[in-house]
């Protein structure tokens, strides 16, 4: 009896009616999402300041950062994510009540993110390389390897900082990653304007903002790591490096790792078409992709909340109530990220020219380009909300191979070929005899709202059909 009473607290967002029913508390929905997705929201307001930073600089400049955004992102996953099992293993360990066990999996993250130095270097030793391969204009290809270099030294950093607020997310302390966001971007923005304009860095100087600033978080995280409830979670005493955990954490990061670099090396490759296509379409794609960050990075941060709801719910004994759960969060992150694509399409119009040099003789194209990209974008808003909440509900209950085997088949059979065929016309694109219609950044991004449409059908079957129900973590 004693252990039937001490379970029914311990799970997740229930309120219990008078005549004993089970409900879903909203407001404690709300109050473990909410900080989260402000976090997310402040992630999204620290790319949307970088890059009005770099739009400062010049047109090419903006080109230069769409080319490296996505394979910057890219490396950080697929280099960085092997921890990204953290928040999942954390969750369902502080679900089943073993508290030392969830502060053990944040070291064992860091840990994991010391272990990736080595890889990341590699990134910079080859990135004359890979970027001379994919046929960059000359002057766009210098200033993405002024900002690559910098920005890699700093990936060990960013997955130690993910391994930390993943802690804090599955132990349902969201505010502490809300403050270390506040900190990395206020940070990010005053070292922007020196390193960037003060100090003459130019477009070098913002990925080196971005990396001192990560420095500053990762450090503030660790301190709050000791700080959180000692004699509960004992962080002093966890920290020792583990091999078995470490492989363990690894085994799971890396097919989560594997969903996301999918799906983001399908975007970089996107981005590097339109930046091939022209200047004009490569700047306007990078600035659409941050304003659209608007909708999606608060939707990550709802999202989030079901990777840990799902992860406490089955780490307490209670698949079904993790379904429901899970249920309850796609639909609203699908609303929620839909709603918000549209009020982004109305504004952004008005906001566009703020992120380019009026002096730039294609500013005025890249602003038109933008908003007819904008509304685009908006159309698939609503699929990216059921893309990112199933994934990261399946995420929760440690379901990872067949989601990243969905997003690899629908990024590379379905999402390529159909964005190079409508972006290119035959002769322009990487393969000489391609068929093409030219639509430029239009047809790159239509086949962008078929690919996300695809995918979030995809995972909200895969949730659906339970087959994470029967994993065991």
């Amino acid at each position: 009896m004693a252990h039937t009473v001490s379970r029914k607290p311990a799970l997740p967002a229930m309120r219990i009616s008078a005549d004993g029913a089970r409900h879903i508390d909203m407001r404690a929905i709300a109050a473990l999402a909410l900080p989260m997705v402000l976090n997310s929201t402040v992630q999204a307001v620290l790319n949307l300041t970088d890059t009005w930073f770099i739009g400062r600089l010049s047109t090419a400049a903006t080109a230069a950062v769409s080319a490296a955004h996505w394979l910057s992102l890219l490396a950080l996953f697929l280099i960085g994510g092997v921890a990204m099992g953290v928040q999942t293993l954390v969750a369902q360990a502080y679900g089943a009540g073993r508290y030392r066990r969830t502060s053990q999996m944040a070291w064992m993250g860091l840990w994991a993110a010391v272990l990736t130095i080595p890889a990341f270097t590699l990134t910079i030793i080859i990135a004359p390389w890979m970027f001379h391969a994919f046929g960059l204009p000359a002057d766009v290809e210098a200033l993405v390897l002024d900002f690559w270099g910098p920005r890699m030294i700093g990936g060990p950093l960013a997955a130690a900082l993910w391994a930390a607020v993943a802690y804090f997310n599955g132990i349902g302390r969201t505010r502490i990653p809300l403050i270390v966001g506040l900190v990395v971007t206020l940070s990010n923005v005053v070292l922007n304007e020196l390193l960037i304009f003060r100090f003459g860095y130019g477009i070098a100087g913002a990925a080196w903002a971005t990396t001192f600033a990560e420095l500053m978080g990762v450090l503030l995280a660790i301190v709050m790591i000791l700080r959180v409830e000692p004699a509960r979670f004992q962080a002093h005493l966890t920290w020792r490096p583990r091999v078995g955990r470490i492989i363990s954490l690894v085994a799971l990061g890396l097919p989560m790792a594997m969903t996301a670099s999918a799906d983001i090396g399908a975007a970089a490759v996107f981005q590097l078409m339109q930046v091939r296509m022209s200047i004009v379409d490569g700047a306007a794609t990078q600035i659409v992709t941050i304003f659209t960050s608007l909708a999606y990075m608060p939707g990550i941060g709802l999202a989030l909340a079901g990777t840990t709801l799902v992860g406490q719910a089955i780490g307490a004994g209670d698949r079904d109530w993790a379904e429901r759960l899970g249920n309850r969060v796609i639909a609203i992150a699908a609303c929620f990220m839909g709603g918000l694509g549209i009020v982004i399409a109305l504004i952004g119009p008005w906001l566009m020219p703020l992120f380019v040099n009026a002096a730039d003789p294609r500013a005025a194209d890249v602003i038109a380009l933008c908003s007819s990209l904008l509304w685009i974008a908006a159309a698939y808003q609503f699929f990216d909300g059921v893309n990112f909440s199933s994934a990261f509900c399946l995420r929760g209950a440690g379901d990872a191979r067949v989601p990243a085997l969905i997003v690899f088949l629908c990024a590379t059979l379905l999402f390529l070929p159909l964005a190079h065929l409508l972006t290119f016309s035959p002769g322009r694109g990487w393969i000489e005899d391609a068929p093409g219609y030219g639509h430029g950044a239009v047809g790159g991004w239509t086949a962008l709202l078929v690919y996300v449409l695809a995918i979030g059908i995809a995972l909200w079957l895969r949730w659906r059909h339970g087959a994470w129900r029967r994993i065991r973590l």
